[in-house]
């Protein structure tokens, strides 16, 4: 996931060719996993650094993967009076494959949560539903902005899923790339 927290004097601005533009800040990177079915663990096939990631059984051979992290807003150098007083938008972003294996195969649930890391103060949940036009494997982006959630937000908690199904060749995978969790300030 790639976390932007830019300095006090400057903006992260997001291009939605997929690349992010990021004057100071800090860049954790997660890679798409490769395509096609396979026997390797998740884990094997990329940096997943910082993930706690687990598995939900669906039927007919399918498949979650969960992926999720819990962001440290005060560890990432923003204080506690610039969330509060300022509440710079918090911008979450993430980009999922149409693997077509469902009509369904993405989710993000995000929460913004206070000290305690289990008052939420503010939420998004969002499950879109692909069209199934156009070539599978497009890559379709998902983004959300948190503006004036209010005091007391400390930690952002993002969370997606995406669809797996076993077949003869091992696991198709529904790949998920260039998660991130930015802040941007107004003037």
């Amino acid at each position: 996931m790639a976390v932007i927290i830019p300095g006090k004097d400057h903006l992260a601005t997001v291009d939605t060719a997929i690349s992010l533009h990021v004057i100071p800040g800090i860049n954790i990177y997660e890679p798409a996993p490769p395509t096609g079915p396979t026997q390797k663990p998740l884990e094997a096939l990329g940096n997943f650094q910082g993930w706690y990631i687990r598995t939900e059984q669906l039927q007919n051979n399918c498949s979650w993967t969960v992926k999720h992290q819990c962001v440290d807003l005060l560890a990432e150098g923003l204080w506690e009076e610039l969330l509060d007083d300022e509440q710079p938008d918090i911008t979450v972003m993430d980009w999922f494959e149409d693997s077509r294996l469902d009509t369904c195969v993405y989710e993000l649930h995000v929460w913004l949560l206070a000290a305690d890391r289990h008052t939420v103060i503010a939420q998004h949940h969002v499950a879109p539903r692909t069209s199934g036009r156009g070539p599978p494997g497009c890559w379709l982006q998902v983004s959300h902005v948190f503006r004036q959630y209010g005091p007391g937000v400390r930690f952002v908690h993002f969370l997606h899923k995406t669809k797996n199904r076993q077949e003869p060749g091992g696991l198709r995978r529904t790949r998920v790339t260039d998660s991130s969790v930015s802040v941007q300030f107004r003037k």
